[in-house]
């Protein structure tokens, strides 16, 4: 049987191949040619995958083609981390449901009033899209009733679980019928993920993706050798390149992402910041303000490296390197998107260059070294000059 590489090669409903249309997508990414298929077959699934392969369409298109919009119970659910990836994955689900208005999506997390969403349950959507902690309330509270979904799925489930959610997110599976599809995304195989495929999951079957020329964004890394006392400079180099226009930088304190995104909101940069700390409404606020273009530079930590999805986003910038190596991964993901190019740089001090050696090996990446000449001008190995200041 010949591979799928197309979405009219699917038994897909012309609402949802007008959508894809829509979106401006043409061929699968291997995670949805494998996914798609078996969730449409209600296989219960692992798919391990990288980030940025287009999961949510995966997941999704076979949500949406389920849907009785007869039915005005909750019979799709989708659990996720956090509440900046919550709101990516309602918005992709409705923009996937674009010519379907009977579609109701509810989206449910913490740091919004409780009586909003329960506003949005009022309204009766089959669909829903939540954190563990949020679902885990109105189930409490009596305003959401999982007794008649069908298909849940766990999204980023390795980050969920490693979040300390295990027992909330297996009281939510266990509020759904026994014989529902269960279906987990998940970026890498840990305990926690196989305890729950293992306790809740039937026959499931597993589709890996590995990290391929073909699926993994195109990002050119780079890492620059530097000093705790020249980094604030030597971002500045970069953000000065006049090459790129819209740029994230992650820090790993809420402390450092304040104070760095001060300082360049002084020195006349487009700036805005984003972490735990800052109101949930403002941070929707800075999200769409970024998505929109209001500002060129997002100083952030990694809150937002799962969360936010903007496809053109020209560079990332790690003025810290990151604590979990998969973080690396998930923070240069958010440039290259949508098949497009992207370019990522780690600022790393001597005191660093152990930890980058140690990332790069565990995700088996070759990134170009660059380092600044005694002009202060930042040049390849071969002392050729890369991204001149303007």
């Amino acid at each position: 049987m010949s591979e799928i590489t197309d979405f009219k090669q699917m038994n897909l409903s012309g609402e949802i191949l007008k959508a894809v249309a829509r979106l401006g997508y043409s061929s699968l990414t291997p995670v949805q040619s494998q996914t798609i298929p078996q969730m449409m077959a209600g296989r219960d699934l692992i798919a391990i995958a990288p980030t940025g392969t287009g999961k949510t369409c995966a997941f999704g298109i076979p949500m949406l083609e389920y849907v009785n919009l007869k039915d005005m119970r909750v019979q799709e659910a989708v659990i996720c981390p956090t509440r900046e990836l919550a709101l990516q994955i309602a918005q992709d689900l409705t923009d996937l449901a674009h010519f379907i208005p009977q579609i109701r999506i509810a989206v449910l997390y913490g740091g919004q009033p409780i009586a909003k969403q329960i506003n949005q349950l009022k309204r009766r959507p089959q669909i829903v899209v939540a954190t563990p902690g949020r679902i885990i309330d109105h189930m409490q509270r009596g305003t959401v009733d999982l007794s008649h979904v069908h298909t849940m799925v766990l999204d980023e489930a390795d980050e969920m679980l490693k979040m300390g959610f295990l027992k909330d997110v297996a009281k939510i599976i266990e509020a759904a019928p026994p014989d529902k599809q269960l279906v987990m995304f998940s970026a890498t195989m840990n305990q926690d993920v196989m305890t729950i495929a293992w306790k809740f999951q039937q026959d499931p079957m597993e589709i890996m993706i590995p990290a391929t020329v073909d699926n993994r964004p195109d990002i050119t890394q780079y890492v620059i050798a530097s000093a705790r006392e020249r980094k604030h400079d030597e971002l500045l180099y970069l953000l000065d390149a006049d090459t790129f226009s819209r740029v994230m930088v992650f820090c790993n304190t809420k402390f450092m992402t304040d104070r760095l995104a001060g300082r360049l909101q002084k020195e006349g940069y487009s700036c805005e910041c984003l972490h735990g700390d800052i109101r949930q409404s403002v941070r929707n606020q800075v999200m769409q303000d970024f998505k929109r273009g209001r500002f060129s530079i997002l100083v952030s930590t990694d809150v937002a490296a799962r969360g936010i999805d903007v496809d053109d986003v020209d560079a990332v910038i790690n003025y810290d390197l990151p604590n979990e190596n998969e973080y690396y991964l998930h923070r240069i993901g958010r440039t290259g998107r949508a098949r497009k190019r992207g370019v990522s740089f780690s600022l790393v001090t001597f005191q660093e260059s152990l930890r980058m050696d140690e990332i790069l090996k565990y995700l088996s990446m070759k990134p170009i070294k660059l380092h600044f000449n005694e002009m202060d001008i930042l040049v390849n190995d071969d002392n050729e000059p890369v991204f001149a200041r303007v």
